[in-house]
């Protein structure tokens, strides 16, 4: 059987060895034997479960425990328990397949909000309160507070200083809520909701999976439909190597 030191799998795929050792330390990789003099003995199922866990954390997809299942998945598969971790990976695609249609639905959901035919009477002559506003989009008051200090909406005041929604701001509300629901982050929402004012006929899609050069913070919810097709892709990539792995190093 070949084996390998820490500086021969660095060089392979291509990282730090402090990263090797790293791998090791997160039970990534299997534990390694170690020679009389401590040096670290790798083998070809090192190599390979480097190169899964690399495809595993291409893409980082936080929402709904998707990236903690990734890891999980890599973890069963380095101490060979490949039933499980294939098991695991079958569930993650299902998830991450649910996600897109979810993030393809909020799309849909805020187009059809924008159309003329949408809220017709149902929001007609609103004037609500934050926490009637809140009760009325099924919301928290602090999430309602909250997407109000990331300037999602600027709402109108009284002469007594009380905050009041309208139509206008309950049709706003929805489309946030929608995304939020889809997992955009809140400067995705921003980006688009800012692109809408300026003109209502631009490419949504486009808008909200498209983060723009000058933004601090770039989430991988700043372009979740990219990310999940790519999650997708690569665990199907995954689940293949798993059964190879079944075969090859049960």
């Amino acid at each position: 059987m070949k084996t390998y030191k820490t500086s021969d799998i660095a060089q392979i795929i291509g990282i730090h060895p402090n990263t090797v050792r790293l791998y090791e330390a997160y039970e990534l990789i299997p534990k390694t034997e170690r020679k009389k003099n401590g040096y670290r003995v790798f083998t070809d199922f090192h190599i390979e479960q480097f190169k899964l866990a690399r495809i595993a954390f291409e893409v980082e997809v936080l929402q709904n425990g998707l990236r903690k299942k990734a890891v999980e998945i890599i973890k069963l598969s380095a101490k060979k328990k490949f039933d499980e971790a294939i098991c695991l990976a079958e569930d993650y695609l299902q998830q991450v397949r649910k996600e897109q249609i979810n993030a393809e639905e909020a799309i849909e959901i805020v187009k059809e909000m924008l159309s003329d035919t949408v809220i017709g009477d149902e929001t007609a002559n609103l004037c609500l309160t934050r926490k009637e506003a809140a009760d009325y989009l099924q919301i928290t008051i602090d999430t309602l507070r909250n997407w109000e200090l990331n300037g999602l909406l600027r709402i109108k005041r009284k002469k007594n200083g009380y905050r009041i929604y309208t139509e206008k701001d309950a049709k706003r509300l929805k489309i946030i809520r929608s995304l939020r629901c889809a997992n955009y982050s809140l400067t995705a929402i921003l980006r688009m909701l800012s692109a809408l004012s300026r003109d209502p006929k631009t490419n949504l899609k486009m808008v909200i999976d498209t983060p723009q050069d000058d933004e601090d913070i770039v989430s991988a919810c700043d372009n979740l439909l990219t990310s999940l097709r790519i999650a997708e892709k690569n665990m199907k990539t995954i689940l293949a190597q798993l059964y190879i792995f079944k075969k090859d190093f049960r």
